[in-house]
């Protein structure tokens, strides 16, 4: 697949399903296993997941099976591509670190990173957003 195709599926609509049932029912239908070929991350605020694949897949084929998967429609749980994005949010991030050191952290290929054009620090709640000079540093 062309690098533009995100590796990261978003489940919507999940708060009939634990993350282990979710996990289970992901390796049915990609036949991959979670942790060693694939992530998924919980957020529960909006009863969302997203599973992030680590081994190459056509992640549209897979939205596709999954829309088509009996199980699937009978929790009612929909599956798109996560949009390709140039910004992400780090969290955890002491008041104390400079939006200098975060920008030479996320520029550095060992750390999955890329150029950085900008740091926005929020030392009030930890967090940064790092946006990055195109959508392949934010890996």
């Amino acid at each position: 697949k062309s690098a533009e195709t995100s590796p990261s599926v978003v489940f919507e609509n999940i708060q009939g399903c634990s993350l282990k049932r979710l996990s289970m029912l992901l390796e049915s239908i990609s036949g991959l296993a979670v942790d060693d070929d694939f992530t998924v991350e919980v957020i529960p605020d909006i009863n969302v997941a997203v599973a992030t694949f680590i081994k190459s897949i056509d992640a549209e084929e897979f939205v596709k099976k999954c829309s088509q998967n009996k199980k699937v429609n009978e929790l009612k749980i929909t599956a798109r591509l996560l949009e390709l994005t140039r910004s992400i949010k780090a969290e955890n991030v002491p008041a104390s670190v400079s939006a200098e050191c975060i920008s030479v952290y996320f520029q550095s290929p060992q750390n999955g990173g890329g150029p950085v054009s900008d740091v926005q620090l929020f030392p009030e709640k930890n967090a940064a957003i790092i946006t990055f000079c195109d959508h392949k540093g934010n890996t």
